[in-house]
């Protein structure tokens, strides 16, 4: 089962949230989502358990903890919707040289 995780520690690291899930049971993977620029945790993770009755147990557990000056938020990771990445948008480019119309149209012509 993939759990969501956030409200984590800024400079929480993926070895350090695997020990939180440990305790209840066998942990596949921690993946902390990083800040590419800072390197710094953006305060969230996805964690797999491939029991699900651990990765409940898991869930009762940790949901709400306080850690620091944050609380663990954890629950069941949700599907992604829709194929996500790239893809054809229509047309959703543009942008920009808005006039004072709220658009970026030309304005009606005085024809007289």
């Amino acid at each position: 089962m993939k759990l969501f995780v956030a409200g984590l520690p800024y400079d929480m690291d993926d070895a350090e949230l695997e020990e939180f899930f440990e305790k209840f049971g066998t942990v596949t993977s921690v993946k902390v989502a990083m800040d590419r620029e800072t390197g710094k945790s953006k305060g969230f993770a996805f964690v797999e358990m491939p029991n699900s009755t651990e990765a409940k147990e898991a869930i009762e557990g940790l949901n709400d903890l306080p850690i620091g000056r944050k609380t663990l938020v954890v629950k069941e990771a949700e599907d992604k919707q829709g194929g996500g990445g790239g893809g054809y948008r229509g047309n959703s480019g543009g942008g920009g040289n808005f006039n004072r119309y709220g658009n970026n149209s030309r304005p009606p012509r005085n024809r007289y």
